[in-house]
């Protein structure tokens, strides 16, 4: 009896050992046969922490679409073919899809770039523009510091000269109340979920949302037109001129007291402002056209074909550009492109705001009631002065000077 006992017991640890060393020489091959051939625990953990994943496994488990595999399988509703070897057909390219037309959208039913652009948007982008907002306000905080307000070094005469018509001042204030709203919109659309969220809850986040996002589609027009209206009112001041150039030269007097530099109704700095505010808001008006009309406005595509026709891919060594885009594609450039040029534009609008407010004394006036100390337009735009003086003996501009207290 002891011996069948032993025998039996010799026979088991034989056969485990056998069967050890057949899955130790099969391990690599047979790692996903507990799953089925579907993904393990380590590509899941990969993938979350932003490794490669081979998807060999999925690419090449497709089943066979044309259903010939039937014969040899017991049918199904799809006859040999699982839903889940149809959609990794679709996935990896395997399946003929038939459309009754040829566009980008017509034969794609999976677009995958969502991940790359949401991988972008939630990861670089957010982090790098948020220091970019956080580094220009602290940069101002210790220029302030250090500079202090610029003030007016002469002594105020009390008597005000027209600087901006009432025309110029509704088109800045509609071009700047506008960009504030967009602004703040738009921030809490791309930072609600890591800031709000977590502060006040998803249900006091979510009516927030819904009318951010409605103030920002709808503003976007206003700020558009007056876009439009300040290019018309301004182009003529804002052309560089040599006064420009002595201007730089000196820093604008901003660093140094005493330093005021001659400058027309614009100085350098102004025009460098009014150029970018142009450039910086026609780019961000023409992709926010792609996304609130992303199947009759594509961006992007006509723009990849000019860049390929004028050769810069191959002086880059890079493979051309893609020149046929689906909407989805399209839609996640352009909001890739509108929220970077949103974040350097708002760093150059806290810039303004500063120099226009609290930096230098009298410049908020300028664009509040229109009209400046005379003392105020000698040191900063001594030139525009003594045009709009030398016109005033004329009565070519009889509004031009207005007596008052300061």
């Amino acid at each position: 009896m002891l011996r069948s006992i032993l025998a039996f017991l010799f026979s088991v640890v034989l056969v485990s050992v056998t069967v050890a060393e057949a899955g130790a020489q099969d391990s690599e091959a047979d790692v996903r046969q507990p799953t089925g051939g579907a993904q393990t625990l380590e590509d899941i953990m990969a993938r979350q922490r932003g490794e490669s994943v081979d998807y060999e496994f999925r690419r090449s488990n497709t089943g066979d679409p044309s259903g010939a595999a039937a014969e040899n399988e017991k049918l199904g509703p799809l006859g040999g073919v699982s839903d889940a070897d149809v959609w990794r057909s679709i996935r990896f390219s395997k399946s003929n899809i038939i459309a009754s037309t040829d566009t980008p959208v017509s034969t794609l039913l999976i677009q995958d770039g969502g991940m790359t652009w949401l991988s972008l948007r939630a990861g670089p982008l957010r982090t790098w523009g948020g220091w970019l907002i956080f580094a220009v306000t602290i940069l101002l905080a210790v220029f302030y510091l250090l500079r202090g307000k610029i003030r007016v070094e002469g002594k105020l005469t009390g008597q005000t000269i027209l600087r901006f018509a009432l025309i110029e001042r509704v088109a800045h204030w509609a071009l700047a109340v506008s960009f504030i709203l967009l602004g703040l919109t738009g921030l809490i659309t791309l930072f609600g979920r890591v800031v709000l969220i977590p502060a006040i809850g998803r249900d006091a986040f979510s009516p927030i949302a819904m009318v951010s996002k409605w103030i920002h589609n709808n503003v976007a027009w206003v700020f558009m037109v007056s876009l439009v209206v300040v290019f018309i009112l301004w182009i003529r001041h804002n052309i560089p001129n040599r006064a420009d150039l002595v201007w730089l030269g000196k820093g604008g007097g901003l660093f140094t007291k005493g330093t005021h530099p001659p400058a027309r109704k614009f100085n350098a700095g102004q025009k460098i402002i009014y150029w970018m505010v142009l450039i910086l808001g026609a780019s961000i008006s023409v992709s926010g056209l792609a996304l609130l009309f992303p199947f009759e406005f594509p961006m992007f595509a006509a723009t990849f074909e000019k860049i390929n026709a004028l050769g810069i891919p191959g002086l880059l060594s890079m493979d051309p550009l893609p020149e046929v885009l689906s909407p989805y594609e399209e839609m996640q450039l352009s909001l890739l492109w509108h929220a970077i040029v949103a974040f350097v534009f708002i760093a150059l609008i806290i810039a303004h705001i500063y120099l226009g407010s609290v930096g230098m004394e009298g410049a908020f006036a300028s664009m509040g009631t229109g009209k400046v100390d005379k003392q105020w337009a000698k040191e900063h735009h001594s030139l525009w002065y003594a045009e709009v003086e030398e016109a005033a003996k004329h009565d070519d501009v009889p509004e031009a000077v207005a007596k008052g207290t300061s």
